[in-house]
C-alpha cells in the first residue's frame, strides 16, 4: 500500500508540474513580448521588403572591380582616339572637315594656353594642354551648318566656345568660330 501512495504522490507532483508548464506556455503565448501571429507575419513581411530594398541599393556595386577596369580602358581609349599629340593633327583635322563640307578657311589662329598657374593636378587632365583655336570660314549657310555639325561629331575633341556669322548680302557667308582643343602633354 505504501507503494501505491508513493506512486500517487509522484503522479500528483507530475500533474502539478505539467499544469505549471501549461500555464507558463499560455502566458508566453498571449504575452505582448512575443506578440500575435499576425504581428509576427507583418514584421516578417516588413523585414523581407527591407531586404529587397537593400539588395537593390547595393546592386550597382556588384562587379565593381570589373566596372572600374572597363572605365579605365574606356578612358584610355578616349585619350588615344580623341586627343592629338601634335598641333599639326588639329590643323589637318580642321582642313579635312572644311574640304568635306564645302567650306573654305580664310584664316586660322592657334594659341596654346600657358601653364595653369603651377597647379599640381593628380588627375588625367594634368596631362592635357588646352589650346585656343580661332578660325575664319567662308561658304554658303548650309555648308557652314554641316561643318559645325561635323565638327561636333568628329572623333577629335573640339569644344565650340563661340560662333559669329557675318558676310555681304551678295557674297558667301562668313563665320568666325572660337574653339578649344587639347593636346597630350609630353610625358
Amino acid at each position: 500500500m505504501s507503494d501505491l501512495r508513493q506512486t500517487r504522490k509522484q503522479i500528483k507532483t507530475a500533474l502539478v508540474v505539467m499544469g505549471v508548464i501549461d500555464l507558463l506556455a499560455l502566458v508566453i503565448y498571449i504575452s505582448p513580448l512575443v506578440g500575435s501571429t499576425e504581428r509576427r507575419r507583418q514584421e516578417i513581411g516588413q523585414l523581407q521588403a527591407e531586404l529587397i530594398l537593400k539588395t537593390k541599393q547595393v546592386a550597382p556595386l556588384a562587379d565593381l572591380p570589373q566596372k572600374v577596369q572597363l572605365a579605365n580602358q574606356q578612358i584610355a581609349d578616349f585619350y588615344k582616339r580623341r586627343i592629338p599629340e601634335q598641333n599639326v593633327q588639329i590643323y589637318s583635322e580642321l582642313g579635312k572637315l572644311t574640304s568635306e563640307n564645302g567650306v573654305t578657311i580664310d584664316g586660322i589662329k592657334y594659341k596654346v594656353k600657358e601653364d595653369r598657374g603651377g597647379e599640381e593636378k593628380q588627375d588625367r587632365t594634368a596631362n592635357l594642354i588646352p589650346a585656343d583655336v580661332e578660325i575664319d570660314l567662308a561658304g554658303n549657310y548650309s555648308a557652314l551648318a554641316k561643318f559645325i555639325n561635323a565638327l561636333e561629331r568628329d572623333d577629335m575633341l573640339f569644344i565650340i566656345d563661340s560662333v559669329t556669322l557675318g558676310g555681304e548680302p551678295s557674297g558667301p557667308v562668313k563665320l568666325n568660330m572660337k574653339l578649344e582643343a587639347f593636346l597630350k602633354a609630353a610625358t
